[in-house]
């Protein structure tokens, strides 16, 4: 694995880290968005933005969303954009699926919260990179995971392999992950690696501890495989390119 640097450990309580590392080329090969495309790229963690309070209440909802799916793997997502939620070895449309009954499971509440969250996330996002909120777009896919260590039935449950964000979704320049549970307390391996020439440094996730990095090569990362316990988390990522733009989810 290489040497193994923990860039903020679950005891930490980190006002702000940042570490800026040279821009990959990745960017090249689309079209530049003056004011948001990353000219200073880097990775960041912060415990400031959201308290564990809030990371609680946002893991309650995830919790009650996924409990009327999950996959048969170890894997399991819930996407309140899509509205895809994993279900055995599959996926379906939650709104579709449960028509009328998400009034039951979700409330205003809880999506004004997400919403509240994911826009905290992105003004520290642009502050940190130096550039404006409002050129950043949600994008998708934005999602709640739940990892637990059952193990992978299709390839949707493999989570734990080496990826760069922007190959992966050509839309995504920047990318965050809100944890919402402990490492080594709700769960034992599942933390976050980035693999990089010299080193892998970690981040040990902690309930309301937010990550956040550009999206290219620069951050190569990798989830380790979740050996006992189950670990919650949102991926949150944002776009310079309006098209690829998407709205906060609704309770219709």
């Amino acid at each position: 694995d290489g040497v193994t640097e923990v860039l903020a450990h679950r005891s930490d309580n980190l006002r702000d880290k940042f570490m800026e590392i040279p821009c990959s080329e990745d960017y090249e090969s689309h079209r530049r968005f003056a004011g948001c495309t990353p000219r200073k790229c880097g990775r960041g963690v912060t415990d400031a933005v959201i308290t564990r309070e809030e990371a609680e209440r946002i893991r309650r909802i995830a919790e009650r969303g996924l409990s009327l799916g999950g996959s048969d793997g170890g894997a399991s997502i819930l996407d309140l954009h899509s509205g895809a939620l994993s279900m055995g070895k599959h996926f379906v449309n939650l709104y579709r699926y449960f028509g009328d009954k998400i009034q039951d499971i979700f409330t205003e509440e809880d999506f004004a919260l997400y919403r509240d969250v994911r826009q905290r996330i992105q003004h520290r996002i642009a502050q940190v990179f130096g550039i404006s909120s409002s050129a950043m777009y949600l994008t998708k896919p934005t999602f709640f995971s739940r990892m637990n260590s059952t193990g992978a039935k299709t390839t949707h449950d493999e989570y734990w392999h080496p990826h760069v964000d922007k190959v992966t979704y050509g839309s995504f320049d920047y990318t965050s992950l809100l944890y919402l549970s402990d490492y080594s307390k709700d769960f034992g391996g599942g933390r976050f690696v980035f693999m990089d020439a010299d080193s892998n440094k970690t981040v040990e996730p902690r309930a309301g501890r937010v990550s956040f990095f550009t999206s290219g090569s620069e951050n190569l990362h990798r989830v380790e495989k979740v050996q006992w316990g189950t670990r919650f988390a949102i991926t949150i990522s944002f776009t310079c390119d309006p098209q690829h733009g998407i709205g906060d989810p609704l309770l219709a």
